[in-house]
């Protein structure tokens, strides 16, 4: 049995998870911010500054990319490792 992952469908799936989380964490900085976290998202994301909605929204597509570029790497490596497993 093989079983191969769709590398658009897992795009998708991890970017929209990764936009999602920065938005909840986003979220929980702003209503709590003695315990933000925002100074990761000054390291991770290039360009972004906390917060203006110009820098918001930087944040969300980079996040989104960051899914991609995991889906890139990830997907074709699962399908070559499961297609030799058989």
């Amino acid at each position: 049995m093989s079983h191969k992952l769709s590398l658009v469908a897992f795009g998708h799936a991890t970017s929209f998870t990764i936009a999602a989380s920065f938005v909840v964490c986003i979220t929980f900085d702003l209503m709590l911010p003695e315990h933000a976290m925002y100074s990761v998202w000054l390291k991770l994301l290039p360009g972004f500054e906390w917060i203006t909605w110009k820098s918001f929204f930087l944040g969300l597509v980079e996040s989104y990319l960051y899914g991609w570029y995991i889906a890139l790497i990830w997907v074709p490596i699962y399908n070559y490792v499961g297609s030799k497993s058989k």
